[in-house]
């Protein structure tokens, strides 16, 4: 075989890899981009309800209490709420699904589900059940909605979807404009406050934390996680005041994950 045979040989084989390679990245992205969009139309189901600012007869104060000529004013400021959404629809599309979480002004806006007996279910699988490689964030299968902490794992996905935006909170300027994080389940809806962003070894013993039976082995629990916080911004929670911890993968390499905490309000 002479040496253009040869070159010719290699240059066809190094194009069908190329192009094998393109096809390749290509799919995934085309994957990714069909995963972004899926939960975007699962967020279009979900409809924000804004709590109604008209105030009940009873915010008023009464006319014989008001000095003469005085007119009631015809509208009261109302106390903030977080948004209540219309979850009912994915109730009934999906067993599994416990509730929605959403960190306002982010790209954190994604069902979460809840799978007891199969505790890794959606790891790699979309909210249909599906493969996937987002997969859905999920709540640890050891806690319940009244857990002392609640522990939602989510991919730190590359595309910049999932939890990758919890990685904002290693500045402290995110965390001061991005203080709480809204959990709804079928009770309604909760705000979470920001008071620790910490990274810790996959193993750490936070994730043995769920419940705690005593105020010391609460107090004890937030001490040592604190104690491995990179930032700290608000005071830490008391005992019975309920935690919820969004885990996700941090310097993989050594096998890191980035704790994100935050106490009920």
């Amino acid at each position: 075989m002479s040496r253009r045979t040869k070159f010719g040989v290699f240059i066809t084989l190094l194009s069908a890899v190329l192009v094998t390679c393109g096809m390749m990245i290509g799919g995934e992205l085309l994957s990714r981009q069909k995963e972004k969009e899926d939960f975007e139309e699962l967020a279009k189901l979900v409809t924000v309800e804004k709590p109604s600012t008209s105030p009940t007869p009873s915010a008023y104060p009464p006319a014989s209490t008001l000095p003469d000529n005085s007119e009631i004013p015809e509208e009261m400021p109302a106390e903030d709420e977080p948004a209540q959404r219309a979850l009912s629809e994915l109730f009934a599309m999906n067993e599994d699904f416990v509730g929605w979480l959403c960190i306002p002004e982010t790209d954190i806006n994604y069902p979460v589900m809840h799978t007891p007996d199969d505790p890794e279910k959606y790891l790699r699988r979309n909210f249909q059940g599906e493969y996937s490689e987002s997969g859905v964030p999920f709540l640890d299968f050891r806690c319940s909605l009244d857990s002392d902490n609640l522990i939602i794992y989510g991919h730190n996905m590359m595309n910049g979807t999932m939890f990758a935006a919890l990685q904002g909170y290693v500045q402290e300027d995110f965390c001061e404009q991005h203080p709480i994080i809204e959990f709804q389940t079928a009770d309604g809806c909760e705000e979470y406050q920001l008071f620790a962003v910490a990274w810790v070894k996959s193993n750490d013993e936070w994730y043995k934390f769920v419940s705690a039976d005593a105020a010391e082995d609460f107090n004890s629990a937030v001490e040592k996680v604190i104690g491995k916080a990179l930032l700290t911004i608000n005071p830490p929670p008391e005992y019975r005041q309920q935690i919820l911890t969004l885990s996700t993968c941090y310097d993989s390499a050594h096998n890191g994950r980035l704790l994100v905490l935050a106490a009920k309000l």
